[in-house]
């Protein structure tokens, strides 16, 4: 059986692009966010990736295999962008749909982000105070890497089952994850590529601490050093590594959503995917990408 899946997965159509990777190497690593814009202190380099279209075979990945899987589930926000909308359905629509996808006894939502791949540089350059880092609107991001690294993924699932379940009886397994829709026509120009999680191991990986700022700090103040920066919220960025498979779902429909791993405490299954943007040259005319994430944690008591 297993000979026949990788022969489906083989006979998929593959598209050669550019995926970033954070080089290999000592050096600081942090990623700093503010309105419309992030930036990264060390230094990444591209390289030639296929990535391999999965929508053909969408009932093939599990999210216990592949650490991601694609479903079907409208929603009734009726406009995106209307963010007092957002805020009174969707976490309510992504916790539900999570649990049932998952088996999980308990979801809480942890916010939600619209990302573009239209022009913010107008956006970008208003002043902004008190920035945060939900809510809004961000340039897809364009590295390698998985949000959170078992460390922050630990503390953020004791730190939500303590704030929401405080008289509950404690949690044997968590996972956090992201819930990911695209609501712009297809085909996009920018789709996001998530990576087979069994694949994501034996190459080089950093932490890259996550700072939300209102403006960007100089080179040297970015490097710097950082008192209690180990305590800090981190993501996962990876190296360039030939044996990772890299998917994606072409033309993804606005009632699709990606579903996908960032850790998992059951290290018995597939427990993170990596995942990046990227571009698409397989269509001719494809259209602005437009996309909204929502981060929750689900817990197994």
């Amino acid at each position: 059986m297993e000979d026949d899946l990788e022969g489906v997965e083989s006979r998929a159509r593959g598209t050669l692009t550019q995926i970033r990777f954070v080089d290999p190497g000592d050096f600081v690593t942090r990623r700093f966010v503010s309105a419309g814009k992030e930036m990264n202190t060390g230094t990444y380099s591209d390289h030639e990736v296929t990535v391999r279209d999965g929508m053909p075979i969408r009932d093939h990945f599990t999210l216990d295999t592949h650490g991601f899987l694609i479903a079907k589930n409208p929603s009734a926000v009726k406009d995106f962008h209307d963010k007092a909308q957002v805020d009174a359905l969707y976490e309510r629509e992504v916790e539900e749909h999570v649990r049932q996808l998952t088996g999980a006894d308990r979801v809480i939502a942890r916010g939600w982000m619209i990302r573009t791949s239209a022009d913010l540089s107008q956006h970008a350059a208003k002043k902004v105070e008190n920035y945060q880092h939900t809510g809004g609107i961000q340039p897809p991001a364009g590295e390698a890497h998985v949000d959170v690294n078992t460390a922050t993924a630990r503390r953020m699932a004791e730190a939500t089952y303590q704030k929401h379940f405080p008289d509950g009886p404690g949690f044997k397994r968590f996972l956090v994850s992201s819930y990911w829709r695209t609501f712009s026509p297809g085909p996009q120009d920018v789709p996001l590529a998530v990576c087979d999680g069994r694949t994501s191991f034996g190459g080089e990986e950093k932490s890259n601490t996550l700072f939300i700022v209102d403006d960007f700090p100089s080179l040297a103040e970015a490097e710097g050093p950082i008192p209690g920066e180990e305590e800090m919220m981190a993501a996962s960025i990876f190296s360039y590594n030939p044996g990772m498979r890299w998917w994606y779902f072409s033309n993804m429909a606005a009632d699709d959503i990606l579903l996908f791993k960032f850790h998992d405490s059951d290290h018995s299954r597939t427990w993170r995917c990596p995942h990046t943007a990227f571009r698409d040259s397989s269509f001719a005319h494809a259209n602005i990408r437009e996309s909204i994430e929502c981060r929750s944690v689900a817990f197994w008591e």
